[in-house]
């Protein structure tokens, strides 16, 4: 054992279940007592570093062209997208109760009236069981977060807030237009609320060390998030990044450093955690490197070798 696991008293059921770590299906099971998938909409928002609010171009490692202002096109309305969504995920699995994820973009980016109405229009539909909103730590005012709360008082809802990383080089280097004050504001203002709230990180960013993405991972877990979704550094098409990576300024992880660093990621994280991701990827078309993301099977098998390997599990390496 790499530390001492502190578990309590009635050990959770990802460690009877002989699990590693508490993995996002599990909880959605334990939570709707069902099989539940997320249907990704896009409710037509834009960033604050893409609009010049306080930057320019967007995230270097994202295609923000269809989040600019200027490159706006239509889009469906959310029931419209809510249906394409269910007759896609019904041709794979037999399942009744759906997740609205508002994922492109910044979700809480926008007057208050517009967020209120699209996220009452995807909850209007009875197969929708609750809502999860991604969004930026710089992008959540107090009036949205009442607004959020307030849908929380009567379905499940999930806040996802980009944190990506505690490191000011980091963030300069992906043009966020914000530094880890942001994130530390944002989290002291959602405690007590009733939705949950996720965090995300990116893990292999340049210039970071092994050593610098565990003070990331232990920052994240003096939060003790509901959820942490943990993202590999990776490259697609029409993006500075995969510019970068072509010419050689950036190298990406390989598989076989990147496990390693993911599982000591996960020890730090408490043990009612919910590890919601392990790794990122995107559609093969769109994919610059590595390619190993796309094989989200090796990936899972090989953490959980390693975890074998070590004796361990999630929260080995936790100090609350």
């Amino acid at each position: 054992m790499t530390g001492r696991t502190v578990l309590p008293p009635t050990a959770p059921r990802w460690v009877t279940e002989g699990l590693k770590y508490y993995p996002y299906n599990l909880f959605l099971r334990e939570r709707f007592l069902c099989r539940v998938q997320k249907i990704s909409l896009d409710g037509g928002f834009t960033c604050p570093n893409v609009d010049g609010t306080v930057a320019l171009g967007g995230c270097t490692f994202c295609d923000n062209r269809a989040f600019s202002p200027s490159r706006r096109v239509k889009r469906d309305s959310i029931a419209a997208q809510i249906e394409r969504g269910i007759v896609g995920l019904k041709r794979r699995y037999s399942i009744e109760k759906f997740l609205a994820y508002f994922q492109p973009a910044t979700n809480t980016y926008g007057p208050l009236s517009k967020l209120e109405k699209l996220y009452r229009e995807a909850l209007e539909d009875p197969r929708i069981v609750g809502l999860v909103i991604g969004t930026r730590p710089d992008c959540l005012p107090n009036d949205v977060l009442d607004l959020i709360d307030s849908f929380a008082q009567t379905t499940y809802v999930s806040l996802e807030i980009g944190m990506q990383t505690i490191h000011k080089a980091s963030f300069d280097w992906m043009n966020r237009g914000h530094y880890h004050d942001a994130f530390v504001d944002a989290m002291s203002r959602v405690q007590g609320r009733r939705f949950e709230t996720s965090v995300h990180v990116m893990l292999g960013l340049p210039g970071e060390t092994s050593e610098m993405m565990m003070q990331t991972a232990k920052e994240v877990a003096r939060w003790q998030p509901h959820g942490v979704k943990v993202h590999n550094l990776y490259a697609v098409e029409r993006t500075p990044l995969a510019d970068q990576v072509r010419k050689g300024e950036v190298r990406l992880m390989e598989l076989v450093e990147y496990i390693p660093i993911l599982a000591d990621f996960i020890e730090h994280m408490p043990i009612n955690t919910v590890i919601e991701r392990i790794s990122g990827d995107a559609p093969p078309k769109d994919l610059v490197a590595p390619q190993w993301c796309l094989h989200k099977g090796t990936i899972k098998a090989r953490l959980e070798e390693e975890f074998a390997r070590r004796n361990s599990l999630q929260g080995a390496k936790y100090h609350a």
